[in-house]
């Protein structure tokens, strides 16, 4: 059943459209509460109708001036101005300003007109500052500031509403590029019926299936392997056994050199495999990485020099005695693989500095050649099974030695990285933790 649609533009459209008019309802609502109880506050004032008719008694039995100083006696402890007018005359004996107020049919502030039998009116308004009599400025700043919090609340909310689930979503696929497949976009984000739930939804279902076509491929290359290594060994065998009985010796030793290539080829993809597999669970111990540089360096001095490579170590005396944890022997590949990697793509008569130095908390190998280097755009891919960078770097390897080492100092806890050096070459740098033993 097709899941009902709310599309994420008009649930923002209606969003702000109605925190508008809300802020329009409510200033107006606001501003008219104001707006009675100023004048209510004026009206409630103790007597104002006895008040009138005793100066309308004043006027008529005695004198206009006796009714006008009553007035004015009474409207200082009212704190108010009052003034009695009669209906006929109108209201042309009122200040200006007054008579503005009155006739407006809307303003902030408006006089209180008490009618009275007599044909006279009572005009009573607050004296400047006095209780009742609100600043006009008063309800400009109040609806401008009641609009400016309702609209801010409401974009708040709808910046919340979108941002939040994007910054999930771009927390999820940042930690499956990161190596944790596992993770998916919550299905609270995915139920939602607008284009971010679609996108979540899509989101899902690529990772599932880029997952299982990666898992696949992983079985394939792995299974395909372990199979090879069966025929291979007995090809070996026959071919020994060949040229024992006196078969072609150059070409015996042709196939047997392809035999060793394949047997390499399948060994390093069972390694890779191993280590991507089960890096969290491998065996530990405290490993000097000092002496598996010279214990490398010393199993590829013969191919060394056969590419008339000369290699050079260099390292203080403060890490003689650095340790590390981890296992020996696949560090030690680690560490061989890239060495060869460098050998392969280093000219002859030129030169491979490896050095060792500390770092706050680690110990950083490093191992330079003086080769071709690589492009800035694929510096990143090296470390990616079966890339070669054959423009600038062309070998006869298939791209396996530089990720197996860089899963192998994964599962280290430790970093790799490849950096084209300033006077030319490739430098790559392994930073692995250093082991404080108890």
């Amino acid at each position: 059943m097709k899941r009902f649609m709310f599309p994420l533009f008009w649930r923002i459209f209606l969003s702000i459209w109605l925190a508008m008019a809300i802020t329009v309802v409510a200033a107006n609502l606001a501003t008219r509460y104001l707006l009675d109880r100023e004048r209510q506050a004026i009206e409630r004032q103790v007597g104002l109708h006895e008040l009138a008719s005793e100066a309308v008694n004043l006027r008529e039995q005695q004198s206009r001036g006796d009714a006008w100083r009553f007035l004015r006696a009474e409207g200082e402890r009212l704190d108010l101005h009052l003034m009695l007018i009669e209906k006929e005359q109108g209201e042309h004996r009122l200040p200006r300003h007054i008579r503005e107020r009155i006739q407006s049919g809307w303003y902030p502030n408006k006089p209180a007109v008490i009618d009275l039998d007599e044909g006279y009116q009572l005009v009573a308004w607050p004296r400047m500052g006095g209780d009742g009599w609100l600043d006009p400025r008063l309800f400009r700043f109040f609806e401008l500031g009641l609009a400016f919090i309702l609209i801010s609340l409401a974009c708040w909310w709808i910046a919340r509403f979108v941002s939040r689930p994007l910054r999930h979503m771009e927390g999820t696929a940042r930690a499956i590029a990161e190596g944790d497949t596992r993770l998916r976009v919550t299905n609270r984000i995915a139920h939602r019926r607008d284009e971010v739930g679609l996108l979540a939804t899509a989101f899902n279902a690529m990772t599932d299936r880029l997952c299982q076509l990666l898992e696949r491929q992983n079985h394939l290359l792995r299974d395909i392997s372990h199979d090879l290594r069966t025929p291979l060994a007995r090809q070996r065998v026959a071919i020994e056994l060949a040229s024992d009985a006196g078969a072609d010796a150059a070409l015996m030793e042709s196939i047997l050199r392809q035999n060793e290539r394949m047997e390499t080829m399948t060994g390093q993809i069972l390694t890779l495999y191993r280590v991507s597999e089960n890096g969290g669970s491998i065996e530990r111990e405290p490993v000097r990485p000092l002496a598996l540089i010279n214990r490398v360096l010393g199993d590829a001095a013969d191919y060394a020099e056969h590419q008339d490579v000369d290699c050079k170590l260099m390292a203080g005396d403060n890490t003689k005695t650095l340790s590390v944890l981890g296992d020996a022997g696949l560090l030690q590949r680690a560490f061989d693989n890239v060495l060869q990697n460098a050998l392969d793509h280093t000219p002859p008569g030129k030169s491979i500095q490896v050095s060792l130095s500390v770092v706050p908390g680690r110990i950083e190998v490093a191992i330079a050649d003086e080769g071709p280097g690589a492009p800035d755009d694929l510096l990143d891919h090296l470390f990616e099974p079966f890339f070669r960078a054959d423009q600038s770097r062309g070998g006869s390897g298939w791209g396996l030695g530089l990720a197996i080492a860089r899963d192998i100092i994964n599962a280290h806890d430790g970093t790799i990285a490849a950096h084209n050096r300033s006077d030319g070459g490739l430098q790559v740098s392994i930073q692995l933790p250093i082991f404080i033993g108890g």
